[in-house]
């Protein structure tokens, strides 16, 4: 027994050097998220894998000792792939895997799987520890890009591809798919559902790779172009916050509500929520025009509008240039404004994992990291 409860605290903290940290609790509680995702033997495998994806040959050459021939340890990868416990894709027509974080990552894979055991647990994780984790290098995992009805008419100012829901998704490089969002059925689980909305399937994967991962798991289905927007449509008909991954070409778009969201609910509690978001939008009220009728108030995910004199008035704090309110104001006296210093995202995830890293471990620490890598060792 003693024996299986450090191979799990050895994952902890091989996971706890990830771009997203995975930090040791008082209560435990993230050991008990691994326990439902990796038996004693599959934790012990996990340990030999690398931040950067490898073929099964050099894993093995690691697990030697265990007896294991390549085609058992194989099998294992592929079913610890097919739980979300790891990742898996080809490169160059070869099979290769490596660790995934806990969010964005082995959590999302849990949706149509999760327990409620494991819903409350990772609620528990978040509250007492992932959150500040999430938030600790304000390099945010998602972008918040606005509702097309809030942008304002064309040659008022540029607005950027990645900002685009649209282009996003007419763009997409082949097959897409589409999930129920893991958030909000994690909250149906443990009986605290979404009051914002009765939408789950609204999760984008817009990352071919990825889609197939979904649907050869039997957590997404295959829709076309025209069937996303639809979606993304009705998302923002529900009032929803349109975040894509937080780079140029996402690998999935979310619609994410203040209720559910485990990021919108973790950094709503922080006292100046927009230093923890990439945006480049916020709202601004006109209160001539502003008849005080409140419904942005109670209609902002994150709580950014607020009434004074009988206005109702901007939280720049708070806001994070969504665009809903502009949408809903029936006295057109909201109008979205860009930033005057644009934030470009990283290329695509890799390079945004890249850049959290960087500014977790410094410059050396990346460079030894880059040497490991080119002398194809274990990072």
């Amino acid at each position: 027994m003693v024996q299986e409860e450090q191979v799990y605290r050895d994952l902890q903290k091989y996971l706890d050097r990830m771009p997203i940290s995975y930090p040791e609790t008082e209560s435990g509680v993230e050991i008990r998220i691994l326990k439902h995702l990796f038996t004693p033997e599959e934790a012990g495998i996990a340990l030999q894998l690398s931040m950067i994806p490898e073929p099964v040959e050099r894993i093995h050459k690691r697990l030697k000792k265990s007896g294991m021939s390549v085609e058992q340890l194989q099998k294992i990868l592929d079913h610890l792939v097919y739980k979300g416990s790891i990742y898996g894709t080809e490169e160059d027509g070869k099979k290769v895997y490596g660790s995934l974080p806990l969010a964005i990552g082995m959590y999302e894979f849990q949706v149509e799987r999760l327990t409620e055991d494991f819903a409350k647990d990772f609620l528990q994780y978040l509250d007492e520890k992932f959150a500040d984790e999430v938030g600790k290098t304000k390099i945010p995992l998602l972008r918040t890009i606005p509702v097309e009805k809030s942008i304002p008419v064309p040659g008022k100012y540029q607005v950027s591809n990645y900002d685009n829901v649209r282009y996003l998704v007419e763009n997409a490089g082949g097959q897409i798919a589409v999930a129920n969002c893991v958030c909000r059925q994690t909250k149906d689980v443990v009986g605290q559902s979404c009051t914002k909305t009765n939408l789950r399937e609204t999760c984008i994967i817009t990352s071919p790779e990825e889609a197939d991962y979904y649907v050869n798991a039997g957590i997404g289905r295959y829709i076309t172009k025209g069937d996303a927007l639809d979606i993304l449509e009705k998302a923002q008909q529900a009032g929803l916050i349109l975040q894509p991954v937080n780079a140029e070409h996402p690998e999935a778009i979310c619609c994410c509500c203040g209720d559910c969201c485990g990021i919108l609910t973790s950094i709503k509690k922080f006292p100046r929520p927009v230093d923890y978001y990439a945006s480049n939008f916020y709202a601004e009220v006109d209160p001539e025009l502003c008849n005080g009728c409140q419904i942005c108030v109670d209609y902002c995910q994150m709580e950014a509008r607020y009434m004074t004199d009988g206005w109702a008035a901007t939280n720049l704090d708070r806001c994070i240039g969504c665009g809903n309110c502009v949408v809903i104001c029936e006295s057109n006296a909201i109008q979205l404004k860009k930033k005057d210093s644009e934030q470009t995202p990283p290329k695509d995830m890799n390079a945004m994992y890249t850049r959290i890293l960087m500014k977790k471990v410094g410059k050396l620490k990346m460079l030894q990291i880059g040497a490991k890598m080119l002398l194809k060792m274990k990072v």
